[in-house]
């Protein structure tokens, strides 16, 4: 196991002073995700959520966690949950080409597991697949765990 670092992760609402104003390129890209996006997704309440994603950049400068935020504000929005479920995240990003841009997500329950004398349960429940764009999927689709 990798050292563990003592310290106290910094949110991004501590990063800069003074108030924050949304871009017009966010809120239109709030609104189109928005009609993007299933009408309904259900995710279960008091329950530790896993959460992957999957990009398609049109630019390889593109930085692979710069649009986790704006996502998770947006999924939130739109559904009701709280993102402090979130327990796990799996991120990856292909480079694709201009116009190709995609954006896929799951939801998974993390596993519960109950260990007895001689008992062993796993739950684990499949919520939501959203492929944004019709696109091929990434060469490694579904090989991640």
């Amino acid at each position: 196991m990798p050292d563990k670092i003592k310290i106290k992760p910094l949110s991004v609402n501590d990063c800069w002073q003074g108030r924050r104003f949304k871009t017009k390129a966010y809120n239109d890209y709030e609104k189109e995700l928005f009609y993007l996006l299933p009408k309904k997704l259900k995710i279960p309440k008091g329950k530790k959520l896993k959460l992957r994603i999957w990009w398609g950049f049109s630019s390889k400068a593109s930085d692979i966690d710069n649009p986790v935020k704006p996502l998770l504000d947006i999924l939130q929005k739109k559904y009701g949950f709280n993102d402090k479920s979130i327990y796990q995240m799996v991120v990856e990003k292909e480079d694709v080409g201009k116009g190709e841009e995609y954006i896929i997500f799951i939801f998974d329950v993390l596993p519960v597991v109950y260990i007895g004398k001689s008992s062993y349960k796993m739950d684990k429940a499949r919520l939501s697949f959203k492929n944004i764009t019709l696109v091929n999927l990434p060469k490694n689709f579904g090989k991640l765990k």
